[in-house]
């Protein structure tokens, strides 16, 4: 039996993208023009499929990748269309979709106009040419400007600019220019991220050989610290470790992951949460599209979570939040206090300054978040 919150949130991972950027280990690949009709067949089949299973009525949608916006019009038009008839009717949907800068011209901007998106995620990473080139990205800092213009001339207003601070050979002075051109083109969303050396990336590889030098981690705390004064100066509230919002301008779709509430995940390497199952699809378009159109699932792996469990990796993805844990919601959820629960971690870390517990829950201080991830991992 479902809980009603169980299919309220939808993710479609599309993995194509015109280039691959170094440091990305999400699951993409350089765009196949024949590979989109029979992925966007098999998006759309795999959606029917968990129709047939359970009442769909999604609040939130996020279209990502990848680079959605590659896809032909056509085909971008008859996936998104596809996805909004399972939208709740009765309710203000979130309908975000990602894209890169230059992806949304006229055309594709009046596809996903069309569609009812009213919020768009653009890559930025950067407004120093020098850094793109460093993040291999292929627009140009003038582009994202025109870029968001674009989208709020077609009347999506809602516009989020990701930025990366740590990038070798960025500078605390270049970081202050990102997030003020940022600022400057007046998004209500700005998320600020940390560059991470993934495994098996290029930009690994080009560390690991020294090609590339990282930025002295002093610095990067610096940079952060420094997204931590001029945002929430701009009116921007930082509500997540990494994101900052205009009052009302939170992803409501990405609350639901740091709440661990129930989604539906769809496409290659799409991860989903549905009746207690966290489960994520084969990593491989072609494999992807071959079980979806034999009828088989797509699942490349699951797991059943237990009660304990659950209630872990809620306090782990909860603490990512400005509000932390919240105990009485925490409590109503799991019947376990949390400072009983994780009473060892809250005393450490609390004496330690790195966390602030008082009646109302359990969150990160502003020494905490620059070192979260070890706050963090001690809660589960």
């Amino acid at each position: 039996m479902t809980t009603p919150d169980s299919c309220r949130a939808l993710y479609v991972h599309v993995p194509f993208c015109r280039t691959l950027c170094g440091y990305c280990d999400f699951y993409s690949e350089v765009l196949r023009a024949e590979a989109v009709g029979p992925l966007v067949d098999a998006l759309l089949c795999e959606l029917d499929g968990c129709a047939a299973r359970r009442t769909l009525a999604f609040d939130t949608i996020y279209v990502g990748g990848g680079t959605p916006t590659v896809l032909p019009p056509g085909e971008l038009g008859r996936l998104l269309g596809g996805v909004r008839v399972y939208a709740d009717a009765d309710a203000a949907l979130e309908f975000t979709v990602e894209a890169n800068p230059a992806t949304v011209t006229d055309e594709v901007a009046g596809v996903l106009a069309g569609a009812g998106v009213n919020r768009v995620s653009l890559g930025t990473q950067s407004f120093e040419p020098v850094e793109l080139s460093v993040l291999e990205r292929r627009h140009r800092p003038e582009q994202v400007g025109e870029t968001v213009a674009t989208c709020r001339r077609f009347g999506m207003r809602r516009v989020s600019l990701d930025l990366i601070f740590g990038i070798p050979g960025q500078t605390l002075a270049s970081w202050r220019r990102s997030l003020e051109a940022a600022l400057a083109l007046q998004a209500e969303h700005i998320s600020a991220y940390g560059l991470t050396y993934e495994p098996d990336t290029p930009l690994r590889r080009r560390r690991d050989a020294r090609l590339v030098s990282p930025v002295d981690p002093d610095l990067e705390a610096d940079m952060y610290e420094l997204a931590l004064d001029v945002l929430p100066a701009a009116g921007l509230a930082h509500y997540e470790i990494s994101n900052f919002a205009c009052p009302g301008a939170e992803c409501r779709h990405n609350l639901r992951y740091w709440h661990n509430e129930s989604y539906v995940g769809l496409g290659p390497a799409a991860a989903g949460f549905v009746d207690e199952v966290r489960y994520k699809n084969v990593a491989d378009t072609t494999a992807y599209v071959e079980a979806i159109a034999a009828g088989r699932s797509a699942w490349g792996e699951h797991e059943q979570l237990p009660p304990e469990r659950r209630a872990r990796e809620t306090a782990m993805l909860e603490l990512r939040l400005a509000r932390g844990i919240e105990r009485r919601r925490f409590v109503e959820r799991y019947d376990v206090d949390p400072l009983q629960l994780f009473a060892e971690a809250v005393e450490r870390h609390g004496a330690a300054g790195l966390l602030c517990v008082d009646a109302v829950g359990i969150r990160l201080t502003r020494a905490g978040f620059l070192v979260a991830d070890t706050v963090i991992a001690d809660f589960l």
